[in-house]
């Protein structure tokens, strides 16, 4: 007999149907997969032949024949268990087959329980805009698929339910279809500003950064608060909208860090990898290539302490990514793209013992380490960071002031007041802040007034400063005078941003 079951699969972000065919005809008794199917997928023999014994179903003991549908697409992972195990059933005259309208997906234990796959939010989603009805898997993926509108989501945790199900013997309820805004969300606490002391220089390029969403670095001696600011970025920057939460959680769900029962991530993302992380582990890649660091942050921070430490090669890959918010792994079976418009957040020491400049400590550096520390991050890399803050050590009078410094929820009105001041700017544009302003844009919503022109070509014979600095110092300029309520950008705005390119200075020292 012969029997067809829909599933779908997954390679990077992009999902496909499947056909799974199943014919079970006469011979000596064999079990094929073919489809281009990988290893894992050639397991699926073993797990679902021990499934079908262990549930009290009857094995059938003839050649079978399993085809994945299209055949030239390779098939990855362990997800078609499920399906197999349906037309396996059905071509061997144990299950009716009625279920054109449904999709399978999910992995089998040895027992029949159903194990929660990765990337089931996207297939989910391939399913409905495939026309099916209704779409069958694991019960541990129910959360995160159930924010999809338009099809029925039946968690599974036994095969036995599924067949009961099937069979009509017993109603399998259906998950509740959540929409978005009220689905169960992964919202982390995140530390406060008011727990920063001093500082007030760097908050207030922090808020400037979060305003417009550009990339920082910041610089500074050990203890002097960096990792303590970049922690609480987060704290200050807006909400995601429905879109950004949806296209986050379909990155998390592929790459597998989707806490279970949690249907949306509202949160944006903070990723601060180790500095031994390697090239492969910040921008993703594998077999089958996996979202990295990189993309794990997307619509959110990436922070990198320590940057100097980091390895040369893995830093550069960054390069690309951050100009153009996505991030492609080529492989022979393909190539994915992952999307990753982060923040970029950087901190290091200005040497390699950390005190070049301090005010009371003594570098102990040799002569021109600190400039070979700094020479570690490449200059294109650095021209690629909006802001550029130099962070003092705090004294003592500060660290035991009673006074509490400003809540994050007041820094984040002013935020937000910034941000839907630009969205009307660039309403139907696709871009949500300043940060992202194209070169057009930049021209267009960036004009200088004869002042401006001069003290800009001033600083730009002084600091000897490339097109895409000129254009970084444009754009913050533009937020700044966005959190005043300008609709100009002003002399005093412009001044700020160039102050804001301290790297790009033949000498820094502290102020």
């Amino acid at each position: 007999m012969f029997a067809r079951v829909n599933s779908v699969g997954c390679y990077g972000m992009e999902s496909f149907s499947v056909e799974v065919e199943a014919d079970c005809g006469g011979g000596l008794p064999r079990f094929d997969i073919v489809g281009l199917p990988d290893a894992s997928v050639s397991e699926s023999r073993d797990r679902v032949r021990s499934a079908m014994k262990n549930c009290g179903c009857d094995f059938p003991m003839s050649r079978i024949t399993v085809n994945l549908a299209p055949a030239d697409r390779r098939k990855e992972g362990p997800i078609y268990d499920l399906p197999i195990f349906v037309a396996l059933m059905a071509a061997s005259g144990q299950l009716r087959p009625s279920f054109d309208q449904a999709a399978f997906f999910g992995e089998l234990s040895l027992d029949g329980a159903v194990r929660r796959v990765n990337g089931a939010l996207p297939m989910v989603i391939q399913a409905r805009d495939a026309g099916l009805a209704e779409v069958f898997l694991p019960s541990g993926n129910a959360a995160e698929s159930a924010i999809v509108e338009g099809i029925k989501v039946y968690p599974v945790a036994q095969v036995k339910e599924l067949l009961a199900h099937l069979r009509g013997e017993a109603g399998r309820p259906i998950a509740p279809a959540v929409p978005v805004e009220d689905a169960p969300a992964f919202s982390p606490a995140c530390p406060d500003f008011s727990d920063v002391k001093g500082q007030s220089e760097a908050r207030h390029a922090l808020e400037i950064a979060a305003a417009g969403n550009h990339n920082v670095l910041m610089i500074g001696p050990p203890g002097s608060g960096k990792s303590m600011l970049a922690k609480r970025l987060p704290s200050i920057l807006p909400g995601m909208s429905p879109e950004e939460s949806l296209e986050t959680t379909k990155l998390y769900s592929v790459a597998g860090e989707l806490s279970a029962g949690v249907s949306l991530i509202r949160a944006r993302p903070f990723r601060s990898p180790h500095h031994t992380v390697s090239a492969a582990g910040l921008s993703g890649g594998g077999s089958i290539p996996r979202p990295g660091e990189l993309s794990l942050a997307h619509n959110g921070v990436l922070f990198l302490d320590e940057l100097p430490e980091f390895n040369r090669v893995a830093l550069e890959v960054l390069r690309q990514p951050m100009e153009d918010g996505v991030v492609s792994i080529s492989r022979a079976a393909g190539t994915v793209t992952y999307p990753c418009a982060v923040m970029l957040m950087c901190a290091m020491n200005p040497c390699p013992c950390g005190f070049f400049g301090h005010p009371t400590r003594r570098c102990t550096c040799p002569q021109g380490a600190a400039q070979r520390y700094l020479s570690r991050v490449s200059g294109p890399l650095l021209d690629r960071l909006d802001i550029h803050i130099e962070v003092p050590p705090v004294d003592f009078k500060r660290l035991s002031s009673e006074e509490q410094s400003e809540r994050s929820e007041v820094i984040r009105a002013r935020v937000d007041k910034a941000r839907s001041v630009q969205q009307k700017r660039f309403a139907g544009s696709g871009i949500h802040a300043n940060g992202r302003m194209n070169a057009a844009q930049t021209r267009d919503f960036c004009r200088l007034d004869e002042a401006g022109k001069q003290l800009l070509e001033s600083a730009f014979a002084a600091l000897g400063l490339s097109a895409r600095a000129y254009d970084k110092i444009l754009r913050v300029a533009r937020t700044i005078a966005d959190l005043e309520d300008s609709p100009k950008i002003e002399r005093p705005h412009l001044a700020e941003a160039i102050q804001f390119r301290s790297l790009d200075r033949k000498f820094w020292t502290y102020r």
